[in-house]
């Protein structure tokens, strides 16, 4: 099984903290960034950053749905990461600030893939998609802060 790695960034115009205290706003904010790849949203436990458990289902493509249970810590200040209970996958949201009023949003998710010509594929493709479905979350958090 080979690590499978999908990353993407987006610079924001809003300060970092805006954005940050956004993505950590399991409440309220989250689900409103969230495309229709990802259905049955929940909040289980606390809401804001650090503590929070979150279920959601994540279709990736037309065959594939993740079932979702997400642990949240912040090990460090502009950091989140969301712990799947479910299965190997931990994506990291990292907001620093990019200038005057800006700032960098990056979202990196790593899983363990699968072996054999399907692993391949899944290194191959999934990245791709996955990255593409981050960077339409990141275009609503920019719509979200930059109001």
């Amino acid at each position: 099984m080979a690590q499978v790695e999908a990353t993407t960034e987006r610079i924001i115009s809003a300060d970092a903290e805006t954005v940050f205290d956004a993505l950590a706003d399991y409440e309220n904010t989250r689900a409103k960034l969230l495309p229709e790849h990802f259905s049955e949203y929940e909040v289980k436990e606390g809401g804001d950053g650090e503590g929070t458990v979150v279920h959601w289902k994540l279709q990736a493509t037309s065959k594939r749905v993740r079932d979702c249970l997400l642990e949240v810590t912040e090990p460090t200040d502009g950091q989140l990461v969301e712990k799947d209970r479910n299965s190997s996958m931990v994506t990291t949201w990292t907001v620093t600030p990019a200038g005057e009023g800006r700032s960098k949003a990056v979202v990196t998710t790593v899983w363990n893939g699968a072996g054999g010509i399907g692993g391949f594929f899944e290194r191959t493709f999934a990245p791709k998609g996955l990255a593409r479905i981050y960077d339409m979350v990141l275009a609503k958090l920019a719509a979200e802060v930059e109001k």
